[in-house]
């Protein structure tokens, strides 16, 4: 184990154990290994874990390797590199097993429950009150109840014949959604508890064995929202803890955007002899050829993001420590998709990544090509070519950072694969359609295939924000009318705001 544990200190934790974190509820091979690397402190092998395993009285050596090999020990937070595996402390997933391994405390107090049984429980005896109802009706009208029950219940609780419309309003106050209407009566069989005078009142037999059946039906309804509430915080708290944890998002998320950003490309990748950085915030962009690429090292300090196709080899190519800087791996994060039952896979590269996020249709340049102009001495033309070939790379972490995710698009294949560039508290399109549709501002929007580089906004058009009628989704509408396809959106903002780059 290192003097320093990076890992831990990073998470804010003490180095675990694994002989003690293997009797988490949540310990399995591939959480196990997390935690072998916060006990270390760095890299590790699969067959240096597996001993450990060993040691800590997990598994044997050799089992404990085959089992870790099929765990898919490559995903995040965890990445590869050669023969070793590392932790990406800085991940979102972290954390989050950290907490689940009960390696760290939960970052807020459990919220103290409330008691609401303030008023005595109906008998089945006596008449229902508003009261009751109002409890027992408080997160809508139970689905199974008829509409002649539910009819029962108010005229009981009224204590007195009403119009079809008084009960029907009364219930549409507490619940969207019931079985009782006001042609409800025409249903109703001949003798029921209800019967519709000749003044149009609906008037209630009190005797009737409906009657006792419904107010028995309220108390047990009562009773369960009771033993609920026995288990539910007070909705004030949860609310006062949500807007708590949204200042604490938004705070986060704008000390995310003001970090300086940068993206590279380099060729050859293994031995690069020529690199283009680009730099997302000013979305400027410099290409080193030959041994200036010496002063890519110095230009990358200035930095607080590093984003790159395979980022931690071509950092170790170019003799750069990132240190504790951030690192976005921008190649694909899912290598393959199967197509059908019979196993065929398709391989996914960050090329097809590019064409199905951002229509680019050639985002990279042939290689052998590019290695003639290299070795032809002919640099302006390499220097055009890696410069586009950036600005692709450049179009597709933006379109993730926009939307979460990019768009994997092949045959009939049509899905969204999480951006692992993108922290959970970033703003996205979603949280701009949120907070569009509660201004009620429009938006702009470009849409179609990557925005130009020199004018970015040139093809943007308006749009406004609508909500489905169920509440669920919400719709991104053109200004003739027209349905914008999320995921065709390459750049958003709000319209009222000042113009610049997304």
């Amino acid at each position: 184990m290192s003097a320093t544990n990076p890992y831990c200190e990073r998470l804010g934790i003490q180095v675990p154990r694994l002989d003690v974190a293997k009797k988490s509820p949540d310990a399995n091979y591939y959480s196990l290994l997390i935690v072998a690397l916060l006990e270390r402190g760095g890299p590790i092998t699969l067959a240096e874990a597996a001993k450990r395993f060993e040691e800590a009285g997990v598994a044997p050596a050799e089992r404990a390797l085959s089992s870790l090999k099929r765990c898919k020990p490559g995903r995040p937070p965890i990445y590869r590199d050669g023969d070793l595996y590392a932790l990406d402390p800085h991940d979102d997933e972290a954390d989050l097993w950290a907490f689940r391994l009960g390696l760290r405390p939960p970052k807020a107090a459990a919220l103290p429950v409330v008691r609401t049984d303030t008023v005595p429980l109906p008998s089945p005896d006596q008449p229902l009150t508003v009261a009751h109802l109002d409890e027992a009706w408080r997160d809508g009208v139970p689905s199974g109840w008829s509409g002649h029950r539910i009819a029962v219940c108010v005229l009981d609780a009224h204590g007195a014949a009403m119009r079809p419309d008084d009960a029907l309003a009364f219930v549409r106050a507490r619940s969207q959604r019931s079985l009782l209407s006001a042609e409800s009566s025409k249903y109703w069989r001949q003798g029921a508890a209800i019967r519709p005078r000749d003044d149009g009142l609906w008037h209630l037999d009190v005797e009737h064995e409906a009657v006792r059946s419904a107010r028995q039906a309220t108390r047990e309804r009562i009773e369960m929202l009771r033993r609920w509430a026995g288990m539910r915080p007070d909705p004030a708290l949860i609310e006062a803890r949500h807007r708590h944890f949204e200042r604490e998002r938004e705070a986060n998320a704008e000390r995310l955007a003001r970090m300086a950003r940068v993206l590279i490309h380099a060729f050859p990748a293994e031995r690069p002899e020529a690199i283009v950085l680009l730099d997302v915030g000013r979305r400027e962009i410099t290409t080193l050829v030959g041994e200036g690429i010496v002063m890519a090292r110095d230009a990358l300090m200035g930095y607080d993001i590093i984003a790159a196709v395979h980022v931690r080899e071509l950092l170790r190519s170019l003799g750069f420590e990132p240190g504790e800087r951030r690192l976005a791996e921008l190649g694909p994060p899912q290598k393959t998709r199967q197509l059908n039952r019979r196993g065929r896979t398709l391989r996914i590269t960050t090329s097809l990544l590019v064409q199905g996020s951002c229509g680019i249709s050639r985002p990279f340049g042939d290689a052998e090509v590019m290695r003639r102009y290299l070795h032809g001495g002919e640099h302006a033309k390499l220097r055009r070519r890696l410069e586009a070939d950036a600005k692709s790379l450049y179009a597709l972490y933006q379109y993730g950072r926009l939307h979460g995710a990019v768009r994997l698009r092949w045959g009939f294949l049509d899905e969204r694969i999480p951006a692992p560039w993108v922290h959970r508290d970033e703003r996205t399109l979603h949280d701009l359609l949120l907070r569009a549709y509660a201004t009620r501002a429009p938006l702009e929007v470009v849409t179609g295939g990557a925005p130009g580089w020199e004018t970015p906004w040139s093809r943007a058009q308006r749009a406004h924000v609508e909500k489905d009628a169920r509440g669920w989704s919400y719709w991104l509408v053109g200004e003739e009318g027209h349905v914008i396809i999320e995921a065709e959106v390459q750049l958003a903002r709000l319209a009222e705001e000042n113009p610049g780059t997304t």
